[in-house]
Parts: structure tokens; sequence; C-alpha cells
């Protein structure tokens, strides 16, 4: 299914890392590429990390962070790919464990169920990703068909390659 327009439908995942504040850059890149965009960010990443009045407005759709209530319409349409960047240790760990205690993680957990293509930037420091846990959730995502760009820990702003989670779910 699409947008009204006719446009493929993005939901966009935005985690709490201080990269988030440049997540204009992955919606401009996927208006540019024709997709029409929704944001769903995790709670704690509604709490300043980026900038929700600017991605409203760039996006004309609401970001939504929390479930809507019973017979209220869908803000959104079904999604044909899922971005989640940036994609911190806390959220991926939780959806590869079926943890789906906020909007953001049950919403990648049901979009497995939909079998629509999934790119995740991660960014985690390099303390966090020496965990155990990080790899095996990797590992049960890839084995899903989650697709990864490459790791991040968020030292480098401007290293961060928004695009190429478009070129993941693209291919």
């Amino acid at each position: 299914m699409t947008a009204q327009d006719g446009k493929p439908f993005l939901y966009v995942v935005v985690c709490a890392a201080g990269i988030a504040a440049d997540v204009s850059k992955l919606i401009t890149a996927a208006q540019e590429r024709d997709w029409e965009v929704g944001v769903i960010a995790t709670p704690a990443a509604m709490g300043g990390f980026f900038d929700t009045a600017a991605v409203e407005a760039l996006t004309g759709r609401p970001i939504r962070s929390a479930w809507r209530t019973p017979g209220e319409p869908r803000p959104f349409p079904p999604p044909d790919a899922v971005v989640v960047a940036p994609a911190t240790f806390n959220t991926i760990n939780k959806w590869a464990a079926g943890l789906a205690d906020t909007l953001a993680v049950a919403t990648l957990c049901e979009a497995y169920g939909l079998g629509v293509p999934i790119a995740v930037l991660p960014c985690v420091a390099d303390a966090l990703a020496a965990h155990p846990a990080y790899n095996e959730s990797l590992m049960r995502l890839r084995g899903m068909g989650v697709r990864f760009g490459d790791p991040h820990s968020g030292e480098d702003r401007q290293a961060f390659r928004w695009e190429y989670a478009l070129d993941l779910v693209d291919r």
C-alpha cells in the first residue's frame, strides 16, 4: 500500500542518540527519492534529541511516540519500508527480544510480521557494542532479514551515512 498521493510510505524510527539531531537529512533524502515519510520516535528521543517541530513541518505529519486510543484513526498508512536511524543499543536489544514496550519497538516488531524491508543504522558506543547481548541481537535481527548499515559510535556526526539506509530498503 502507498500513501494517498501514490508514493511509497516510509516509516522512520528515531531513537535517543545525539546524532538524531540530523534526522532531517534522512527525511529530505527520502523525499527526494519520492517517499512519503512518517516519523515514529522513542519516548526518550522526544526529550530533545531532535527538533520535533522542524521534522513535523518537513513531513507534514505529526510525530508518533505513543499509542493511539481505541477508535482513533491511524495517522499513517501501512509502511512500504521502515528505517531505524539512529538505532540505539536499547532499541536493538528490546526489538530482538520482542519487548514491545514503546510504540517505536512495537512498530518494529510488527513490521517484521508485515514482511516489509527494514534497514537499520546503528549508533552504539563501542563499550556497549562489546556487550554479548548486543551481538546476539544483531544476529537475531539479521536472521529475520533486517538490513544493517555500518556500525557507528556516534563520535563523528559527519560520518553518519543517513542516505545509506534508503539504499538498503531500495535494493
